[in-house]
């Protein structure tokens, strides 16, 4: 598949290495694509883990047992394999996961339990256990690699690498935090979504980075969409390797746990929109701001339906400015909203205030401002406090293009 490199994209970041972080990629084969597919990630010993996974009920093994691992809070490996996402594959899905712990522990003379194992890619063909054997072989010989040669390698219809860093201090110390993700079609997030991995040098407990990373998903990863589908695969995991030489933060009273949780909500609203800068076939990041919504949720939920309406979406791909698809999606949310208090908005410019088009609105600057790359909705319902952001991309041939053709 010729996949063509998204206009949105933004140049792959400058990103220091993480003290107790080893990446190395290869090539398992597991498509007939020249290139790696295989990521392996060694963690130093007593790295923390917490994890987000799909709450897709035809999850994959990876999923599974990724769940039951990340309890445990501990982790000295990662491995991600591109090309084939080993879901709806019963019993022989689940034993191919097991032997790659199996391999990597045995390497490492750790538990299985600490060896984290993602794939992506086709559902319904096992992952080859033989290609991995020889994959994980092949990377545990292979030298370090760059961040920007890990995130290519976990990507499957991604057109560019997405990666993104913060620094925080905490508690006197500086501490580094890294993250890569994949992602570019069946993008909805119900928990996380895609793949996506940060890295920290920053000593920090289990339970307080799980509590870390599950807030800031409520307004980064929960807040994008570019085709409204859940992968069966989708995780995001964080890694803490405790190398930084802080003490471990524990609690929200800590000293720096403000400083470490806002860098983490950095890192993955950064992450979160190069996915939906990599929509397939997208031309426009949609930014979509409401505002007088009753609770924060209630209006991330109203948000999500605009940019999930495949009529608002392909409206802005033709820079058409029918706002009368923005009502529309607002009202079929299932929130609270009231037809006479509702305003809308493109670009800083209010087409109907007050469930009312405005008597002197000008189309010419909205028609001017749905021709850039980036597109702005304001959405006002009156009504409270409430408010989000959530991000989209447009809906374009293309999409339709990369989907008919994503298994030859």
């Amino acid at each position: 598949m010729d996949l063509t490199r998204s206009p949105l994209a933004l140049p792959f970041p400058a990103m220091p290495p993480i003290d107790g972080v080893t990446l190395r990629i290869a090539r398992a084969r597991y498509k007939a694509w020249d290139r790696c597919d295989l990521t392996y990630v060694e963690l130093a010993e007593g790295t923390t883990i917490a994890g987000l996974f799909t709450k897709n009920v035809c999850c994959s093994s990876e999923v599974e047992l990724g769940r039951e691992q990340a309890r445990l809070g501990r982790a000295r490996a990662l491995v991600v394999n591109a090309g084939n996402s080993n879901a709806f594959t019963g019993w022989r899905g689940r034993e191919a996961v097991e032997q790659i712990m199996a391999q990597v522990a045995a390497h490492l003379g750790c538990e299985p339990s600490e060896v984290f194992v993602c794939s992506t890619g086709v559902i319904g063909v096992p992952l080859p256990t033989d290609r991995a054997q020889e994959g994980i072989a092949a990377a545990l010989d292979a030298p370090g690699c760059s961040w920007e040669d890990a995130a290519l390698t976990i990507g499957t219809t991604d057109t560019f690498p997405k990666g993104a860093m913060a620094q925080a201090m905490v508690g006197g110390r500086r501490v580094t935090l890294a993250g890569i993700i994949k992602g570019s079609g069946m993008i909805a997030p119900d928990m996380a979504t895609m793949l996506g991995y940060i890295f920290t040098d920053a000593a920090v407990e289990p339970a307080f980075l799980q509590y870390c990373l599950s807030a800031v998903n409520e307004r980064t990863f929960q807040c994008i969409t570019v085709d409204s589908d859940t992968s069966t695969s989708d995780t995001v995991l964080a890694f803490a390797t405790g190398r930084a030489g802080n003490v471990p933060l524990a609690s929200v009273d800590d000293a720096g746990a403000d400083a470490f949780a806002a860098a983490l909500h950095d890192v993955c609203r950064q992450l979160a929109q190069l996915v939906v800068r990599d929509g397939e076939g997208a031309s426009k990041f949609i930014t979509i701001g409401v505002t007088g919504a009753e609770t924060d949720e209630s209006a991330r939920r109203i948000g999500l339906s605009v940019a999930n309406s495949p009529l608002v979406k392909t409206a802005i791909a033709g820079g058409d400015a029918n706002w009368g698809r923005v009502v529309m999606a607002v009202g079929k949310a299932g929130e609270p909203a009231d037809r006479d208090r509702l305003s809308i908005g493109f670009g800083g410019h209010w087409t109907a205030r007050e469930g009312q088009p405005l008597a002197d609105y000008d189309e010419a600057p909205v028609a001017e401002h749905l021709k850039g790359r980036e597109v702005q909705i304001a959405v006002d319902l009156s009504l409270g406090d409430g408010r989000a952001e959530v991000w989209t991309c447009d809906l374009t041939h293309g999409y339709i293009a990369i989907n008919a053709d994503y298994r030859s």
